[in-house]
C-alpha cells in the first residue's frame, strides 16, 4: 500500500488525477491516521515555501479559530505571537491541500462528496474544511462537497441540521432538500427536511438566506429571509408561509434540549423516536391531538415518559422493546 508521504506527493502533483485526489481526501475520514498525516503536512511545511496569494481569506479563517479557541489574549507575548504565525501557515497548508490550491486549477473534475449521518439516538457535530460549522440531529444525513456543481459549497439533506457557514464571497453555500434550496454566504440557521415528515421548515439566527426553487417546487416570489424568519413549505398543502419566531427554539436540540410549543401528541412521538432511537406506537388516535408545551434537558425517556404521564391523560407500557402510549382509563372502567 501507499504510504501517506506517497498519497499527498501524488494527490498534489501538476498531473493529479481524480483518484489520486479522491485517495487523499479520504486520508482526512480515518481518525487512526491523524497524526500520522499531521506529521507528515507539518514536516511538508517545513522543505516548502509559504503559499503565495490568498493570505487575507487565511487570516480571516485563522481569526475564526483562535477567537473560537478562546485566544486573543497576550498576543503580543514573543512566545504567542511565534505560535499564531507558525499556526497561520500550518493552517494555510492544510486548507490549501483540502481546497485544492495545489492541484492543477486548469483541469475541471467532478466533484467529490462525502456523507455524514447522525443515527436515531445520538447528535453529531462536525467542521467542514472550509471552516463551516454543522450539527447533525438524530435520524439526519448530509452529502457535502466544498467544491461541488458549478464550483459552490453544496450540502444535500435529509433529516435537520444546524449550520454556521463560514463566509466566502466567490464561493456561494447552498443546502438542497427534496423540495427547496436554502443559498447563503455566511449565516446561521436550522433545516429540518426528513423526508417522512410533512413541512420542510428553514429558520435563521444570523445573517441572510435566500430560498430557491428546486425540483418540482416552483416558487413564485423566491424569500429571502431576515434573522428570526421561519419559512415552512407544506407538502400535502402544498404552500408556503414565513412566520416569526424565536429562533433559539428550533435549534434548541444541538444542545441536548427538546422544547415542545403547543406540540400535538402525533409530531411529539416522531420526535421522541428519533431523539432516543425507540419506537413508540399510540394505540388511540384520539389522544393524536393531545397538546404539549414543555422543556427537556438529559432526561432519559423513561422520565421524559413519566412526566407527559402526569402532564396528560395519558399512560405507557413497555412491550417486547416498543413503547405503547394509551388514553388514560377511567377507574372502574
Amino acid at each position: 500500500p501507499l504510504s501517506i508521504r506517497n498519497i499527498i506527493s501524488k494527490a498534489t502533483a501538476k498531473n493529479a488525477n481524480e483518484s489520486d485526489k479522491q485517495l487523499f481526501w479520504s486520508l482526512f475520514h480515518k481518525p487512526e491516521l491523524e497524526f500520522e498525516l499531521k506529521g507528515q503536512l507539518l514536516k511538508d511545511l517545513e522543505e516548502s515555501p509559504a503559499p503565495s496569494g490568498n493570505e487575507t481569506f487565511f487570516d480571516a479563517v485563522f481569526e475564526r479559530f483562535w477567537q473560537k479557541s478562546g485566544g486573543g489574549a497576550n498576543r503580543d507575548n514573543k512566545n504567542v505571537r511565534f505560535l499564531i504565525q507558525v499556526s497561520k501557515w500550518v493552517a494555510i497548508l492544510v486548507l490549501g491541500l483540502l481546497l485544492g490550491f495545489y492541484f492543477n486549477p486548469a483541469k475541471k473534475s467532478s466533484p467529490v462528496y462525502y456523507t455524514s449521518n447522525a443515527p436515531k439516538g445520538s447528535n453529531a457535530e462536525m467542521l467542514l474544511p472550509d471552516g463551516t460549522h454543522i450539527f447533525l440531529n438524530s435520524g439526519s444525513q448530509i452529502k457535502y462537497s466544498i467544491d461541488g456543481t458549478a464550483g459552490i459549497r453544496e450540502v444535500f439533506l435529509n433529516g435537520e441540521a444546524w449550520f454556521e457557514v463560514a463566509k466566502m464571497k466567490e464561493k456561494p453555500f447552498v443546502v438542497h432538500t427534496t423540495m427547496y434550496d436554502v443559498k447563503v454566504m455566511g449565516t446561521s440557521f436550522d433545516v429540518k427536511a426528513y423526508q417522512e415528515d410533512n413541512e420542510i421548515i428553514t429558520t435563521l439566527e444570523e445573517g441572510s438566506v435566500q430560498i430557491l426553487s428546486a425540483g418540482k417546487l416552483k416558487i413564485t416570489n423566491e424569500a429571502i429571509l431576515k434573522p428570526g424568519d421561519q419559512f415552512t413549505y407544506n407538502k400535502e398543502l402544498e404552500q408556503t408561509q414565513v412566520s416569526k419566531v424565536n429562533p433559539k427554539l428550533y435549534s434548541s436540540w444541538k444542545e441536548n434540549k427538546l422544547v415542545f410549543v403547543n406540540m400535538e401528541l402525533k409530531n411529539l412521538r416522531i420526535l421522541l423516536e428519533r431523539k432516543y432511537g425507540v419506537d413508540i406506537k399510540i394505540d388511540d388516535e384520539d389522544i393524536l391531538d393531545y397538546h404539549y408545551d414543555g422543556i427537556f434537558k438529559g432526561e432519559t425517556i423513561l422520565e421524559v415518559l413519566e412526566i407527559l404521564r402526569y402532564t396528560l391523560p395519558i399512560e405507557y407500557k413497555i412491550v417486547d422493546q416498543n413503547i405503547i402510549i394509551q388514553k388514560l382509563k377511567k377507574e372502574g372502567k
